[in-house]
């Protein structure tokens, strides 16, 4: 509180005719004129505008004014532009109060008589509350010069080289043994059909070869504290059983291996292919270093072997069986989350047969059957050893549907039409795509379905009802012949107006992205939200959509909701340019709504402590007290209310504060 009489300033915004459409401005302008402390009401068309400002910054130095009300649309767009326009003409930026009018007043009211006692209310709230404001001081924190990116994939790859290139220490962990994410998996990519090896490989190839950028695959992140600009990151390191420093990636320990056949399943790969107890994901990996799975090596598990890979290994003597898991701990001051997505598993799907018919596949299972470097070398095979010679794939398995993901997720009718392309290019098989609706709307995308359409795909506008196999063609009798494993897809054809029963050899599953399983712990590690989905939560989905609840915490790729790879790539550079443009600042601004501990009223009873969800509550065991680090601490208040003895308390929002607030405004309800 400041000792000089009150002389507010009160402005109201007709935002347009978003405000004044719905509410009378100038009778509200007109009311606040005989509110308490009041020396000075206007109304103006847009306050936010440059002649808003300056009409602000004028009055405060001709009228003398000390406190402002701005009766206009919601603070978390406006509120850091009135408060700046105040400081510049000399009043403390914290004396400033938003009355919300427009988002929770004209928006939400239809009747212009009710709206404009809501608005009085509103603003009469604002006016008193605005009185019992305190002046602050603004406080900086420094930054640390280096950032974190959890994830490995395309998004990951090109946020840690765009920091490095600027000239930033990037600290890049990957949880799987080598970098490169779904795409590694792919064979092309649409609409140019350009290889993704080809594309992905300098990229991760750079990556390794950077001096600005560590690389720590096969690693989780294991828990994070601190706060912006200081962030303390634990890394918990799998162990490899080689050292990466010895390995030079000749990859003749595979070769080397006493099992003489790869005989357990590529997770890579899907479950389609086999690997060795060592083995690298795929050929390009980076780091082209194996890596030995301790549940069937047979030196780890019994502890005896002919040691075969060590043989070949030879002078480098890079295998270390005794290795164990490590944490290292890094200090950054910006933190890029792009930990991807996972596909929706189709065996929850009864009537779909996955799991149950072997031809039906998921669509990465057959990006991984068309890749070159894939369990088939490439070639289109079902798990018999035959080509198929009509396929059908089915659309928004899993998405677009209330049972599973209301949501679409944004690239299946384009990698369905890819895989109708590259199935035609390769083994000239009839194909039948069976689509709700078909969604194209990328640069160069319609084109892409068009030529599809050209090469003869048959596109069936229909939901897939239900697969069953075609009985038996042999005679039972044990004469050799066998049922056959051609299935039948029936489908709705909403153009034909009819019920189709179309027999095909394989059929693929389009199925929906949907987040990581982990995604929950992930959420919590870091501070961020997540949104009904259960993709991580931007901070605003159009002014801040990389950014996170957690000031230095930024988005990239499909963590943030489903997207194609030039979005991906996109929001990885817009993340990497936030974190950059933070680190570069060299310090930030605290929120000025800090909680705070009245030493003489804290009993230290501890309460506060765990109900904390930014850990900025610890306890001064010497004075028995609870401590508040307010460059931790984000004015969540609920400390504050939860405190037995009322010690917490906090900044901008003090009782004194709320109850003059409430006595505004209900005072004209």
């Amino acid at each position: 509180m400041i000792d000089e009489p009150l002389r507010i300033g009160v402005y109201v915004c007709h935002c347009g005719s978003n405000i004044a459409s719905t509410i009378d401005v100038e009778a509200l302008a007109k009311f606040a004129e005989d509110l308490p402390g009041v020396a000075l009401s206007r109304h103006y068309k847009y306050m936010c505008s440059d002649p808003g400002q300056e009409l602000v910054k004028r009055d405060i130095r001709e009228f003398n004014l000390n406190r402002l009300v701005v009766a206009a649309c919601s603070p978390n767009l406006h509120e850091a532009t009135f408060r700046r326009a105040a400081e510049d003409a000399g009043l403390n930026r914290f004396l400033v109060q938003m009355a919300n009018i427009r988002e929770q007043v004209s928006w939400v009211t239809e009747d212009r008589e009710e709206a404009l006692r809501k608005a009085k209310a509103h603003l009469a709230a604002a006016v008193r509350r605005v009185a019992r404001h305190e002046s602050l001081q603004r406080q900086f924190v420094q930054i640390y010069p280096r950032v974190l990116v959890v994830g490995g994939g395309i998004a990951g790859i090109e946020a840690a080289l765009t920091l490095a290139e600027a000239g930033r220490e990037v600290i890049l962990v990957e949880r799987e043994p080598s970098i490169g994410g779904h795409m590694a998996m792919f064979d092309k990519t649409f609409p140019t059909l350009d290889c993704a090896a080809c594309i992905l490989t300098p990229k991760m190839t750079a990556v390794k070869l950077h001096p600005k950028i560590k690389l720590l695959t096969y690693s989780n992140v294991e828990s994070v504290e601190g706060s912006v600009g200081h962030y303390r990151v634990k890394v918990r390191r799998k162990p490899r059983y080689i050292d990466e420093s010895m390995c030079v990636g000749c990859m003749l320990c595979i070769d080397g291996c006493v099992f003489t056949k790869a005989k357990f399943p590529n997770p890579f790969d899907q479950g389609l292919g086999t690997r060795k107890p060592v083995w690298v994901p795929f050929p390009q990996a980076v780091p082209p270093v194996p890596v030995v799975d301790p549940e069937v090596c047979l030196q780890i598990t019994r502890g005896k072997c002919k040691q075969g890979c060590v043989e070949a290994c030879g002078e480098r003597n890079a295998f270390r069986f005794d290795q164990q898991e490590t944490i290292e701990e890094y200090q950054v001051g910006a933190i890029i989350v792009a930990t991807g997505f996972k596909t929706f598993d189709p065996s929850v799907i009864p009537y779909y047969g996955y799991g149950k018919y072997p031809n039906v596949y998921t669509s990465l299972e057959v990006e991984r059957l068309l890749n070159a470097g894939g369990p088939t070398a490439g070639k289109l095979v079902l798990r018999d050893g035959s080509t198929p010679k009509r396929v059908g794939i089915i659309h928004c398995v899993g998405n677009r549907d209330a049972n599973y993901h209301p949501y679409c997720s944004r690239v299946c009718c384009m990698y369905s039409l890819k895989l109708a392309h590259l199935i035609r290019e390769k083994t000239e098989a009839e194909v039948y795509s069976c689509y709700i609706d078909m969604r194209t709307p990328g640069k160069g995308f319609e084109e892409f379905y068009n030529r599809v359409q050209n090469e003869g795909v048959y596109f069936v506008r229909g939901k897939v009802a239900d697969i069953t196999p075609v009985a038996s063609q042999g005679n039972g009798k044990g004469d050799g012949a066998s049922a056959s494993n051609a299935l039948i897809m029936k489908v709705d054809d909403t153009l034909l107006g009819t019920i189709r029963n179309i027999e095909v050899d394989m059929v693929i599953l389009a199925v929906a992205l949907e987040p990581q399983a982990d995604a929950a712990d992930v959420r919590r590690a870091f501070g961020i939200s997540c949104s009904s989905e259960g993709f991580f939560l931007e901070k605003h989905p159009k002014l801040a959509p990389v950014n996170t609840a957690s000031d230095g915490v930024f988005l990239a790729g499909a963590c943030q909701g489903a997207k194609d790879i030039p979005d991906t790539v996109a929001q990885a550079d817009a993340a990497a340019a936030k974190a950059l443009a933070l680190i570069d600042a060299g310090q930030i601004e605290l929120e000025p709504n800090t909680a705070w501990i009245d030493e003489n009223m804290c009993s230290g009873c501890k309460t506060c402590i765990g109900l904390c969800p930014y850990k900025a509550i610890s306890r001064d065991e010497e004075r028995k007290i609870a401590v508040i680090d307010p460059a931790l601490c984000k004015g969540c208040g609920t400390c504050v209310a939860a405190c037995p003895s009322g010690a917490a308390k906090q900044h901008l929002f003090s009782d004194e504060q709320v109850h003059e607030e409430l006595e505004g405004l209900m005072s004209y309800v």
